[in-house]
């Protein structure tokens, strides 16, 4: 029987081992780049890299939390706030050359606040001009029927010893012989070298007074009391001023007085109610003629017994916003009254003509008597009788001496400068 070999040949042999060498070559080469490959993909990243990872390992670096709307609102609304307080007018000032420097309130509304303090070419601080045309001065205006020297000089020093800034305070005095009388200028010039002052005559404002009455005679003290109304119509540089009775002390700072701000009054006075209206007038016969009178100065509403009358000593006075029917009224109440029959030196018809017309001021500016020594500490604005005061005769400068009260004055005239006015 013929053998069969199953051996296969040789070169198949060796063709079947190179294959098998190959695919596991193959098979390990995959192996190991899928190894390489899942290896890099399960790496951690470095530390830094994974966001994840700050949290835990950097707490200093937190992101910020973000705020919520309604404090972003706020803080928003306070900024604007804070710019719109830049825009508030000023209330108060303070002047460089005040060695306390202290803080001045003002009013936007008149001629100081309106003013811009600064300094002037001499070297002093001055009020600028400002756009109402004023001169930014403190005008003082005061009149005397019979001449006193002694009473201007009093009411001249205690202003200028109480004011801050007595270089802007101005004075004009009106007597019975005004330019003409240059004795009496110089006088006071040699006690107040350095103040601003001026004398003024008087006819003027009593040929108005004379011809708006049409030789009807009023009661003596009446151009007093009617003279600072007419005084600006003769002076219209006097725009705005404070009229003074020349027997007064003033103690308060005539500056502030005249930054009070009017509004629509032409007329500031203090209120004196230790002197009710019925103590003066007749009420049934007032309240008839209220009734049957159709002035534009008669009150429309029955007049008030208890009403306070308004002070006289001290008076603010805007000219701009006084009305033309002022005098008129004043004079329509004389002769309906017949006040000219009177005596009195207080002249009703003004009472009555400034009734409701006028601004209360504070009653600091109320005139108090020198009753005692507490009152002339406290008081603002001090009313005294100097001696040998004197009250002129119905339309003449003849004067008769009164009774003597007190030396407050001496306090402001000492007796070298009272033997050069009485000289």
């Amino acid at each position: 029987m013929e053998c069969v070999s199953f051996a296969a040949p040789y070169h198949l042999l060796n063709e079947n081992r190179n294959q098998k060498k190959k695919k596991s070559v193959m098979s390990s080469s995959y192996s190991s780049s899928r190894s390489s490959a899942t290896h890099r993909r399960v790496a951690p990243p470095p530390f830094g890299n994974d966001p994840t990872s700050l949290g835990s390992h950097r707490p200093d670096v937190d992101p910020a939390p973000t705020p919520r709307p309604i404090f972003q609102c706020l803080g928003f609304g306070f900024i604007i706030f804070l710019v719109f307080l830049q825009f508030l007018p000023a209330t108060h000032f303070r002047h460089p050359s005040d060695p306390l420097r202290n803080w001045t309130p003002f009013d936007n509304h008149n001629a100081l606040s309106s003013t811009t303090l600064g300094a002037s070419s001499d070297g002093n601080s001055s009020f600028f001009t400002n756009n109402d045309g004023d001169d930014g001065m403190v005008h003082l205006v005061s009149w005397m029927d019979c001449l006193d020297l002694r009473l201007l000089a009093v009411l001249a020093n205690s202003t200028l010893s109480s004011s801050r800034y007595p270089h802007q305070v101005f004075f004009h005095f009106f007597i019975p012989k005004g330019n003409e009388d240059k004795v009496s200028f110089f006088k006071l010039k040699v006690l107040f070298p350095d103040s601003n002052l001026e004398i003024h005559g008087q006819e003027e404002v009593k040929e108005i007074v004379r011809t708006a009455i049409s030789g009807t005679q009023l009661a003596g003290s009446s151009f007093a009391e009617i003279a600072p109304f007419i005084i600006p119509s003769v002076h219209q540089s006097l725009s705005k001023f404070i009229y003074l009775s020349p027997n007064i002390l003033m103690k308060g700072r005539v500056e502030e007085l005249l930054g009070i701000d009017l509004r629509n009054y032409a007329i500031g006075a203090a209120e004196d109610c230790s002197k009710k209206l019925d103590m003066f007038f007749n009420f049934d016969v007032l309240d008839a003629i209220q009734r049957s009178a159709s002035k534009p100065w008669v009150s429309e509403t029955p007049y008030m017994k208890n009403a306070c009358t308004p002070d006289l000593s001290v008076l603010l006075i805007d000219s701009r916003k006084l009305e033309g029917d002022f005098v008129e009224a004043f004079l329509w109440w004389s002769k309906v009254l017949n006040l000219s029959e009177r005596s009195s030196r207080k002249n009703l018809a003004i009472v009555l003509a400034l009734y409701n017309r006028y601004l209360k001021l504070s009653s600091s500016w109320l005139s108090t008597h020198a009753a005692s020594l507490e009152m002339i500490n406290k008081g603002m604005v001090i009313h005294y009788d100097a001696p040998n005061n004197s009250v002129c005769s119905e339309f003449g400068s003849e004067a008769t001496p009164e009774s003597d009260h007190g030396n407050i004055w001496m306090h402001y005239l000492g007796s070298m400068s009272d033997r050069i006015l009485g000289g």
